[in-house]
């Protein structure tokens, strides 16, 4: 049986209030089976817990939970699990389903299943099949590993199932090395759906973030096909410096767009400056020449503000939030929200909302969670999805309190 029809029976044979997406209702007609959002503020049960102005609703844990994302068009969430799992959330049920096919992984410290995307013009009412970005870490000779990008297609026949088919390795990081820490490999596809936009760690290296023949502790812009996209800054110097957009990044664990269509990552720092960098093409943010933290045995590193030569944050953060993700928020539920970043903190164990001003950015409020916070996503229909670190991390659907 396949989604499309499974849909129709599942519409009239679940109690209404299961069958609330992000917060809405599901309605199919087999063709043309879609989520439909609800009331703005509507929920479809009590909530777990409110923190501040969340109503928190837990739909259910995952094994060290990495990154998510919303399957364009839908309201279901893919999964990624760090030791090389992966699963959906079909949001108007609750029920999690299964994906087969993901490819095998280097699992340990930081490593293993990483980012998960979607192409944005590849938008459908139903899941059937679909491009799928995957990242993850794969071994080299030795004791030497580095970050991937693949590309395949995901194909949904059964309501609890689905498979990713022809996943092919499209990028790698240069060189593979030792360590298990600072991959990145994080996606963002560029507003016009031309380009693919991709974080490399510098592997714990340091140094690597200021070597343009090595495409390590850069932010890289790439063609839909993991070739290097035409226009780059460092174009004339061949592969893989025809990859780079920007360079002298140390760990970047968030990139997003803003609504203005200007890039942004966030990145870790050492002990003390973590930051949200505004990204521009071919610019140089420093690392590990500068940085606002100093280094974990004590020794200082000289701050941004002595150098700048080198492009500065748009905010840091001393003592460090140890950054998960975050997004640009653009829904309705919070609309006194629009534009702000919105970001997950590790070692803050709190959601953090950063007002944003053109480049300009402001930390407005904090929202302690208690937990490691790793990932967030936006849903359709303006909810916010939350998922902790580590074993048996919770997926939170986050609603306004108070309505």
């Amino acid at each position: 049986m396949t989604i499309r029809s499974l849909s129709i029976s599942l519409a009239l044979s679940l109690p209404a209030a299961l069958i609330s997406s992000c917060g809405g209702t599901t309605s199919g007609d087999g063709a043309t089976s879609q989520s439909t959002p609800p009331p703005v503020g509507s929920t479809s049960q009590a909530p777990d817990e409110t923190i501040g102005p969340f109503a928190i609703t837990d739909m259910g844990t995952f094994d060290e939970p990495w990154a998510a994302a919303f399957a364009p068009g839908t309201y279901t969430l893919f999964v990624t699990e760090k030791a090389g799992t992966m699963k959906f959330v079909d949001t108007a049920t609750g029920r999690i389903g299964t994906v087969s096919g993901v490819p095998k992984v280097d699992y340990g410290g930081q490593g293993g299943l990483g980012d998960v995307a979607f192409l944005p013009s590849e938008s459908s009412a139903t899941l059937d099949r679909r491009t799928i970005y995957l990242t993850w870490v794969e071994a080299g000779d030795g004791d030497t590993r580095g970050a991937v990008l693949g590309r395949g297609e995901l194909v949904c026949e059964q309501a609890d199932a689905c498979a990713i088919r022809g996943m092919n390795v499209i990028w790698r990081q240069e060189p593979k090395v030792t360590g298990r820490g600072h991959f990145s490999h994080r996606i963002a596809f560029s507003p016009d759906g031309k380009y693919l936009f991709l974080s490399s760690g510098e592997r714990q290296k340091g140094s690597p973030a200021q070597d343009l023949s090595v495409n390590l502790g850069k932010v890289l812009r790439l063609n839909l096909d993991g070739s290097a996209a035409a226009g780059n800054p460092f174009a004339d110097r061949g592969s893989p410096s025809d990859q780079i957009w920007s360079y002298g990044h140390r760990n970047l664990l968030g990139l997003h767009f803003d609504s203005a269509g200007r890039l942004w990552d966030l990145e870790h720092g050492p002990k003390g400056g973590d930051e949200l960098n505004h990204v521009v093409r071919g610019e140089n943010y420093g690392w590990p020449i500068v940085s606002d933290g100093v280094n974990y045995d004590g020794s200082p590193i000289p701050d941004h503000s002595t150098r700048p030569e080198f492009k500065a944050a748009a905010i840091g953060w001393t003592p460090v939030i140890a950054p998960g993700d975050f997004v640009f928020y653009d829904g309705k539920l919070w609309p006194e929200w629009t534009g702000d970043a919105i970001i997950t903190g590790l070692a803050t164990e709190a959601i953090i909302r950063v007002k944003m001003d053109g480049t300009s950015a402001t930390e407005a409020a904090r929202y302690k969670f208690g937990h490691r916070l790793r990932e967030i996503e936006e849903c359709p229909d303006g909810a916010l999805w939350l998922l902790e670190d580590g074993d048996g991390g919770r997926l939170r659907k986050l609603t306004p309190s108070g309505r």
